[in-house]
């Protein structure tokens, strides 16, 4: 079925906004185009995919200060030449003065847990929790770089000490935050000059983060985990009542992982693992799904977007009960990827109504601002990662020494004592986060994440059944309307896309969801598809500002000279 087939046959009318770019000797794709830059200048400089993914990382951290920075965590999938795969765990944890109760929900009642008094797991300094970026950028330059830190960060220092044009996305996201943001004095005065939200356009700089960001081009990350920003973040953090420690930000540790793996028609799919329930579940719905003709189907009907909520439905009631930081929780991974229990929990959907479900696994809320990006390079490595603050602007206040924005990562860990995610010091937190990288025949096809929070996962999901069972081209692959629900109930809240068209709405609430359609869900994919032509295509879509940068060319070919004579004499 082509493209312009699955459109008519769905009643679905979308044209990707944005185009793809191609090219053979790298590709960068990232939510800013200052950041694919930023890594776009290390291929240039004959640096790999490492170097150019951590220094856009670094550069996100200054033009994207709403999503991701030195203070937050995340995960970062590599393939690296010779096909191995391995993921570093950068995630946040518990400081070692967390307690189960330090936080009073306003409900029992899971997800209205996660609300808690005064909001302090999400605002604030108790909300914030041990970081892991830079530790793990950092340790992803020394194993598998080529250049030295300093060289890598060099776009992002520039970028600090001048300044950066506003995107009327950021400028949106400071509008939403605003009133959040007028408590703190410092973030305020850089995001709220004269008491209003920083315009599309204007100049953003932030004082000292320059200086900063200096400090651990010349000291690496001990300058923050152990050393003197260390100190000043904790200084900071204990003048606000809040609980992050020196001796927390000096003992924290990277942990490298082997990811999980598992197949959907033929390719194979890799992805992080606990306390990710990115991978596990991902794989897991389309081990469900695969036992449907969802092609046949088409994409955007009724049926096949049915079939897809109950598959999210079903994953997260296993999520809420099982998948948490596997150094505190067995995690049942053997039996969520198993293709016994996808029958099992297959057999129990009903195609013709919604339904409730509750795990089927033993039992032992996420925020949707972070950042992902895609890096590729000509000798085969792969840098998938996606980081974050947690909420947009993370604890939505400045240390004003460093010029950084702290997480608010306290908010996702479940404040009633004794369930799977409740508080424990030294415990990661558990994420939808997917960077997922995916085989055919033992050879990438096509690496993708984005952010999204819980919506995540059911996003990565979505874009690689558009390609693998309804033919899309990668950009509208990531451009596809999307749909997620997490339940808990028959009719909990399905969310909806307006790409998707009234009819298949209409169709949905027959079946008994509750349709709220919206303007989006969850955030930008960053895409790279790898071609049997060889080149690689990136591709970014609608929802950020991602842009795709790719490099061809290369030097001159070996002997190559000028002949001043010749050149006369011709």
């Amino acid at each position: 079925m082509t493209a312009s087939e699955w459109r008519s046959r769905a009643g679905t009318h979308f044209v990707p906004e944005k185009r793809p770019a191609t090219g053979s000797r790298g590709m960068v794709v990232t939510n800013h185009p200052l950041a694919s830059a930023a890594g776009a200048e290390m291929i240039a400089e004959g640096g790999n995919a490492v170097d150019a993914g951590i220094a856009a990382l670094f550069a996100l951290t200054v033009v994207e200060p709403m999503m991701v920075g030195l203070l937050g965590g995340g995960m970062t999938h590599l393939r690296l030449p010779d096909g191995r795969h391995t993921v570093l765990d950068g995630l946040s944890t518990v400081p070692a003065a967390g307690r189960p109760d330090m936080f009073t929900p306003v409900s029992q009642d899971w997800p209205a847990a996660l609300v808690t008094e005064g909001r302090e797991n999400a605002v604030g300094a108790k909300s914030v929790a041990v970081p892991g970026n830079l530790l793990a950028w950092c340790e992803a330059l020394r194993a598998h770089g080529s250049l030295p830190l300093a060289d890598v960060m060099a776009p992002a220092i520039r970028l600090a000490r001048r300044g950066f044009a506003a995107t009327p996305y950021l400028a949106e996201c400071i509008a939403e935050a605003a009133p959040d943001l007028a408590h703190d004095p410092a973030i305020a005065a850089l995001l709220l000059p004269g008491g209003t939200p920083l315009a599309a356009g204007a100049r953003l700089r932030i004082p000292n983060q320059a200086e900063t960001l200096e400090s651990i081009a010349r000291e690496g990350p001990g300058a923050l985990h152990g050393g003197p920003l260390g100190a000043l973040v904790a200084a900071d953090i204990a003048r606000r009542s809040g609980i992050l420690g020196e001796a927390d930000l000096r003992d924290a540790r990277l942990v490298e992982r082997a990811p999980v793996r598992g197949t959907y028609r033929g390719v194979e799919v890799v992805g992080p693992p606990p306390p990710s329930s990115g991978g596990v579940h991902v794989i897991q719905m389309l081990k469900v799904l695969e036992g449907f003709d969802l092609r046949a189907l088409g994409f955007g009907t009724p049926a096949a977007c049915h079939l897809i909520a109950e598959a999210l439905k079903l994953a997260f009631a296993d999520r809420a009960a099982a998948t948490a930081d596997p150094d505190f929780v067995d995690v049942p991974v053997e039996r969520l990827l198993s293709a016994s229990y996808a029958a099992e929990r297959r057999a129990l959907l009903d195609r013709g109504r919604a339904r409730a479900w509750s795990a089927g696994v033993p039992a032992a809320g996420e925020s949707p601002n972070t950042t992902h990006l895609t890096v590729a390079d000509g000798d085969g490595r792969i840098l998938c990662a996606t980081h974050t603050i947690n909420s947009l602007f993370g604890a939505r206040f400045l240390i004003p020494a460093l010029g950084l924005i702290p997480n608010n990562y306290m908010a996702l860990f479940d404040p009633r004592p004794g369930h799977a995610l409740s508080i424990a010091p030294g415990k990661r937190l558990t994420t939808s986060q997917a960077p997922l990288i995916a085989l055919r025949d033992g050879k990438p096809l096509v690496a993708l994440g984005l952010p999204g929070g819980l919506r995540i996962f059911g996003s990565a999901m979505q874009a690689l059944i558009n390609l693998l069972d309804h033919g899309m081209t990668l950009q509208e692959a990531v451009e596809a309307p999307r749909l997620w629900t997490q339940g808990p109930g028959a009719a909990g809240p399905l969310e909806v896309e307006a790409g998707l068209s009234p009819a298949t709405m209409d169709g949905l609430r027959a079946l008994g969801h509750d349709v709220v359609p919206l303007p989006h869900v969850a955030g930008g994919m960053c895409a790279i598809g790898f071609r049997e032509d060889g080149l690689l295509e990136g591709a970014a879509c609608w929802r950020a500002d991602g842009t795709a940068i790719g490099l061809g060319g290369g030097l001159a070919r070996t002997g190559v000279r000028f002949w001043p004579d010749a050149a006369r004499r011709g």
